[in-house]
């Protein structure tokens, strides 16, 4: 039995776990999905999880809960990404143009940036209070890095979330140097876990899995120029992960729904509830924009990203809210396993 103190506000409402993923600036789309069920207030929030953005993303919204509930959550979204329009380089700056792209397949970030510059770190530093964070809170944390040595993932859990967790959980390989964690170094989350799932399963009782997806499933086109193969490979790599462990909860559907197991042993596999919010998606669709984008920290277009978030929130909320703790909204084995809408 999972036992934290859970504010009263929180009690009646149904409750679920959220799963962001990542995509640099492309979390902007995701903000204003979160900012819309903030606002909205008909759910309860009891795991986070996140890789690379969508981890900067949960960390700054479970910080924000601290200071001031939901309207506290929003307010922090709000002033982290306020702060990413106004600094350059925050997400790496490595695409744009042949020049950048030259450097990064000639160079690694070790020569490049030998200081190891970072000004995501700094955002972070200033506006976060991970020693707060840390303390036992209504929302519990999970946040996934990549061991370069070893090819596992690492999730970090709530009480060991500092500042260099989520700089790992956040670090390209080509752009930034990897980050050292009790003497293991460690690269961006979402090779292994974007976002991780399984934590929930484990440590979590809500059943209900919400996933704020930013990287595209389906792409019609066969990419033929060099950077759109280069794009292409990344999105297929980052969903990888996310697949797999739909894989395994369509395995588990399968094994109750049939009734393949005998029922003293059903109980022991949590039969998850699994919806999904997608940025390629008919509702605020990103789908045309290429992996370039996910470096571009222009605050017109980091405000576009949260309206399109809002919207498909919003459009989520009014198709499937009411699923929410009876059954999946979506079909997990034709949307992950079939590729089909």
């Amino acid at each position: 039995m999972v036992a934290w103190a859970m504010q009263p506000e929180t009690r009646a409402l149904p409750r679920i776990n959220l799963a962001l993923q990542g995509g640099g600036s492309h979390g902007a789309f995701t903000w204003g999905v979160l900012d819309r069920l903030l606002e909205d207030g008909r759910l309860a929030f009891e795991g986070l999880s996140g890789a690379s953005a969508g981890a900067i993303n949960a960390v700054v919204l479970a910080h924000g809960w601290h200071e001031g509930g939901r309207e506290g959550a929003r307010a922090a979204l709000a002033r982290f990404w306020e702060s990413v329009g106004q600094v350059s380089g925050v997400f790496g700056s490595m695409p744009l143009g042949p020049w950048a792209q030259w450097l990064t397949r000639t160079l690694s970030p070790y020569q490049f940036n030998p200081a190891n510059l970072n000004p995501l770190r700094t955002l972070l530093e200033q506006q976060i209070d991970f020693e707060r964070l840390r303390r036992n809170g209504p929302l519990r944390l999970f946040v996934s890095a990549t061991n370069v040595r070893t090819n596992h993932v690492r999730i970090f859990h709530g009480r060991e979330i500092g500042i260099d967790v989520v700089m790992a959980s956040a670090c390209l390989p080509t752009v930034f140097q990897a980050v050292e964690i009790d003497g293991e170094a460690y690269w961006d989350g979402g090779y292994l876990a974007d976002p991780p799932l399984f934590p929930f399963f484990y440590e979590c009782e809500s059943r209900d899995l919400l996933v704020v997806m930013v990287n595209p499933l389906v792409r019609e086109a066969t990419p033929s120029a060099p950077i759109d193969i280069l794009d292409r490979i990344n999105e297929i790599s980052f969903n990888a992960s996310l697949i797999a462990e739909m894989r395994a909860i369509a395995f588990v559907h399968k094994l109750l729904d049939e009734g393949w197991l005998k029922r003293e042993f059903q109980s022991k596999l949590r039969n998850v509830l699994v919806h999904l919010v997608r940025a390629d998606g008919a509702d605020g669709s990103l789908a045309g924009l290429g992996s370039d984008s996910k470096f571009h920290t222009a605050t017109p277009f980091l405000l576009d990203l949260r309206e399109r978030g809002r919207l498909a929130a919003d459009a989520w909320l009014s198709k499937s809210l009411r699923h929410v703790g009876h059954r999946s909204s979506i079909d997990v084995r034709r949307t992950f396993l079939e590729g089909r809408s």
